[in-house]
């Protein structure tokens, strides 16, 4: 009974320190979303050139971060035309680069590991991208393409093709500051919570049991930690085959990224970890729906040759810099509730949220949670319904492209 209750204070002093800054980066990712529309995003993607590449790791930068939609997106702007390379390194970005994990790595963890991830993403799509130049075949290409073809449902389908960008014009600020502008961040902000309840929940059950459950000696062991030498090589290695048995993905694999860290595992091996979240068994069952078994195989083995790439790149340079923290200051937060900044941002974030969630209800939220499931590319044009509150008559809803 002890040993229960000390993993729930654990869950409960981590979902309580990283609240507000979850619904900060949510809420920046929304902002960029809510003036990006998805039907540009096809037309950038249409080669594997660095130039491609870059603008495909920059729109995924401001998409989704929950990986189940990330895979469906890429999987429909493969079948639209985009170039294969470019919607896989679409894929990364938009689970890897993105500003809420980003912030969450920060507070959890320290700014070197946000510093780590956001360095070592472009290393992993240049890696994959020259292994995709020189391995990948036209045959295992063109099978994919006509398994993809064949429009089979993996997960968060119709949260994937939900275009739910501002629809009028003008620029940027005028977008973002209309009635329309806060209608869609509130909608991209709250389907973006329920696309990484899930797996955030998982997640810090998954740490906060490990971490009261499994004693530090067993990762001592397991990640090396008494040789510095080994323990660098092995963390890359092991790191991914960690996260694809953990069945957490996105921004829920953080809070056992810490627990792993506070355990031993290198500061490479924490990065490779993190990537992984693209590799995770239920996400690899759902690319062999996508695009066939042999493609769901050579995806498992690039992505992996990739992540481990990225990790050492990362070990290297940040070691040689002298920029990996001091393991031994590793903690896992332990606080619970009490009056300090953590609180003070969390109550102000927390009401900040609840103007977002009461603005998503009277706007048609309700209907776009009902068609999170939905089908492949959305199957035809929707519009969710509004209210027309604070100006929005004349907002044309948000559209499941084809």
């Amino acid at each position: 009974m002890h040993a229960l209750t000390h993993a729930l204070a654990l869950i409960g002093s981590m979902t309580w320190e990283i609240t507000w800054a979850l619904i900060l980066g949510f809420l920046l990712s929304a902002i960029v979303q809510a003036v990006v529309r998805k039907e540009t995003v096809v037309r950038r993607l249409g080669d594997d050139r660095p130039r491609t590449l870059a603008v495909a790791a920059g729109l995924g930068m401001a998409s989704s971060s929950c990986s189940y939609a990330a895979v469906a997106l890429a999987r429909s702007l493969f079948r639209k035309g985009a170039n294969f390379t470019a919607a896989m390194a679409f894929a990364i970005a938009s689970t890897n680069l993105v500003v809420e994990l980003g912030v969450i790595l920060a507070l959890l963890m320290g700014w070197q590991f946000t510093l780590a991830e956001f360095a070592g993403g472009p290393v992993m799509i240049v890696v994959l991208a020259v292994l995709f130049r020189f391995t990948l075949r036209e045959r295992l290409l063109r099978g994919a393409r006509e398994q993809a073809d064949r429009g089979l449902a993996g997960s968060m389908e119709g949260h994937a093709a939900m275009d739910m960008s501002v629809r009028r014009g003008g620029s940027f600020r005028q977008r973002l500051f209309s009635g329309d502008g806060l209608t869609s961040v509130s909608h991209v902000f709250v389907m973006e919570w329920a696309a990484i309840l899930r797996d955030l929940v998982i997640g810090l059950l998954i740490a906060g049991a490990i971490a009261a459950w499994v004693p530090d000696s067993f990762w001592s062991h397991f990640f090396f930690s008494g040789h510095p030498l080994a323990s660098k090589i092995w963390g890359p290695l092991v790191g991914p085959l960690v996260a694809v048995v953990s069945f957490v993905c996105s921004i829920g694999n953080v809070p056992l990224a810490v627990v792993l860290w506070k355990g031993g595992i290198s500061f490479g091996g924490v990065v490779a970890f993190i990537f992984a979240d693209l590799l995770i068994l239920p996400i690899l069952a759902i690319y062999r729906r996508y695009y066939g078994t042999r493609m769901a195989l050579y995806l498992l083995g690039t992505f992996y040759v990739a992540m481990v790439v990225a990790g050492y790149a990362v070990e290297l340079v940040f070691g040689g810099l002298g920029l990996v923290p001091d393991q031994q200051r590793a903690r896992v937060p332990m606080e619970g509730v009490s009056w300090n900044y953590t609180t003070a941002l969390n109550i102000v974030f927390l009401a900040l949220a609840a103007v977002l969630v009461v603005r998503f209800l009277r706007t048609g939220g309700r209907q776009m949670l009902a068609m999170m499931g939905g089908e492949p590319d959305g199957g035809r044009d929707e519009h969710a319904g509004h209210n027309g509150h604070g100006g929005n008559a004349g907002h044309d809803g948000h559209a499941m492209h084809q």
